[in-house]
């Protein structure tokens, strides 16, 4: 990956506009881009990024024998352009032919579907909001199993699923669904009331408040530790030729950092 990282920089490449090509949020590409093997990428995603940077797999092309040139330059410039253009404009279209027929059936259902809710005059703005949500939910369905539980639970609910019928882990998602069970059924019969939850809820407010400054302060760490690796590789900018050296330093920074730690401790 590191390979990738420092030709995506070589061609000037942004990861805000790889997010749009690759139709992604930019913290996905971080995501994507901080795995160790692109065979761990999403097979379509990975299609999209090899036919950017004109890979042929089954030529036997890799990543690491592409060259630079000017001609290459301007190709890649041109398809990621075309790329965004057609994510931004309407052009966009969905790409079903890597899926099995039953995923590009379910698929082209949900497009429908949104699409249709979100032409309701009456309700566009509140299932913006709702579809909104949704999307959040799914960009975060890798690090969240209980959201599978969630959507399991509702498809039950609403009588679309057998309610014994458990398509990931059995005992996790039963017990979920017997604690979402009881929480709705308070809800529902009028048990619970604003008042009543409002120490609850002020925690659950903390705690997310608490998770963002952590987020925040790490990445505050982030950038100190970039700017500390500057300083003491000399250089006042990263570009492909020092890449690997940089990514080395900022390793043993915070490894550095943790053996400290460990002898404060």
């Amino acid at each position: 990956m590191n390979k990738l990282n420092e030709l995506l920089q070589e061609l000037g490449i942004s990861k805000v506009r790889l997010a749009k090509y690759l139709g992604v949020s930019r913290q996905m590409v971080y995501n994507y881009l901080e795995l160790d093997d692109m065979t761990k990428w999403p097979k379509e995603k990975k299609i999209l990024l090899y036919k950017l940077l004109d890979i042929n797999e089954e030529s036997g092309d890799s990543i690491g024998n592409i060259k630079v040139t000017t001609d290459y330059l301007m190709s890649v410039e041109n398809r990621l352009n075309q790329g965004v253009k057609n994510a931004d404009g309407g052009d966009s279209y969905l790409d079903l032919k890597n899926l099995t027929k039953e995923s590009q059936v379910l698929l082209t259902e949900i497009a429908n579907l949104l699409k249709e809710k979100l032409s309701d005059e009456r309700k566009k703005n509140e299932y913006f909001h709702a579809f909104s949500y949704l999307y959040h939910m799914l960009q975060s369905i890798d690090n969240v199993p209980e959201m599978k539980y969630i959507f399991g639970y509702m498809s039950k609910a609403t009588g679309f699923t057998h309610p014994e019928e458990y398509k990931f882990n059995e005992d996790k998602q039963f017990i979920f669904e017997g604690i979402l069970y009881s929480a709705l059924t308070l809800y529902n019969n009028g048990g619970a009331s604003r008042s009543k939850l409002a120490e609850s809820h002020r925690r659950f407010v903390q705690e997310i408040e608490k998770l963002k400054e952590e987020k925040l302060s790490r990445t505050e760490q982030l950038n100190t530790i970039k700017i500390q690796a500057l300083k003491e590789l000399g250089y006042t900018k990263i570009d492909g030729s020092n890449l690997d050296e940089f990514l080395e330093k900022i390793a043993e920074i915070e490894s550095r950092g943790s053996i400290m730690s460990t002898n404060e401790a």
